[in-house]
């Protein structure tokens, strides 16, 4: 869809100066009433583009949307990220994904991502809403990994990392790591990671990988989100441009997840141990049948958060909510 308007884009963002309808409809092969279509097209994405009958067309500045076009300008990988899905709005790009590998190949899609600029029905761990207004980074990447089923975890390992790595050489902000699948500024959460596994026995059919980040999104439209938050562009003091962060951090995620894929298990836990702000700290656990407190002092090679507990006894934490002290 839209890909002629892109070819047109192509020609414009070659040119410091304007450029005729005719010279645009003699170079793609196109009609000058095409070419107009293509034009207005654009503009509708976000495009501004400056139209005269005398001097042509001129692209004045570019959309500010999440657009797969921008994303691939600067997308630095092998294949992540090379199939693309875009959507104005979406319930969730979970959803879409699920869709798309019921009703496809799960292993052509490996490495697709799905992108929303707004989600209305975002969701988060233990089935809580995720607010997904425009502005930030919402995607679902589609996976078919080759690691044993008791070795997935890892993918949200590799991929935290891989957010808290982009944030950190994009803009210096210091990204941390809180277990199990949250990215911290400071003491405000700025991102957060799901994963969602479809599989039987042994064999893994597809993994659906949520990534959600606060990027250039005002804090009046996260009011409503009761934890503490923040936004890139609110760090910076500023809007980023997300385009290229996307690529950034699609970059970063293939890196360890090939990695993953070749048994380096240890290299991927050791640099999420480096980047967590949860170990060494005292935390409270909130699990289905328990509550406890204790220092958090590893995780194990399966991903469980490994507490010592106030009467000295160490507990193994598979799954729950973690309250950092």
């Amino acid at each position: 869809m839209y890909t002629a308007a892109f070819k047109v884009l192509e020609v414009l963002e070659s040119k410091d100066e304007p450029v005729s309808g005719e010279h645009i409809s003699s170079m793609l092969g196109i009609s000058r009433s095409a070419v107009w279509k293509h034009v207005k097209e654009l503009k509708g994405m976000g495009y501004e583009i400056s139209a005269s009958r005398k001097e042509g067309y001129r692209l004045t500045k570019k959309s500010n949307r999440l657009l797969p076009y921008e994303v691939h300008k600067h997308l630095r990988t092998s294949f992540m990220g090379k199939k693309m899905r875009y959507y104005e709005s979406t319930p969730s790009t979970t959803w879409i994904g699920r869709q798309l590998v019921r009703e496809g190949n799960a292993q052509k899609m490996h490495g697709m991502v799905i992108i929303a600029e707004e989600q209305t029905g975002g969701i988060g761990r233990l089935g809580r809403s995720w607010v997904s207004p425009a502005g930030g980074v919402w995607i679902t990447i589609i996976l078919k990994p080759t690691v044993p089923i008791d070795r997935v975890f890892m993918v949200t390992m590799a991929a935290s990392v891989a957010v808290a790595r982009a944030i950190r050489k994009g803009y210096e902000l210091g990204a941390l790591i809180k277990w199990p699948n949250d990215i911290f500024i400071g003491d405000k959460k700025v991102a957060g990671l799901l994963l969602e596994l479809s599989a039987e026995a042994d064999v893994i059919h597809y993994c659906l990988l949520g990534i959600g980040i606060n990027v250039n999104i005002h804090p009046a439209k996260l009011e409503q989100v009761k934890s503490a938050v923040t936004t890139i562009s609110a760090e910076m003091g500023g809007d980023v441009d997300r385009a290229s962060f996307l690529a950034r951090l699609l970059k970063e995620f293939e890196r360890r997840y090939l990695l993953i894929e070749a048994g380096e298990y240890e290299a991927i836990a050791r640099e999420w141990k480096s980047l967590s702000c949860t170990i060494e700290r005292r935390v409270r656990i909130n699990t289905m049948k328990a509550t406890f407190e204790g220092e958090a002092i590893d995780i194990d090679d399966y991903g469980a958060l490994i507490i010592r507990k106030d009467n000295g006894k160490i507990e193994r934490v598979i799954a729950g909510d973690c309250i950092q002290r």
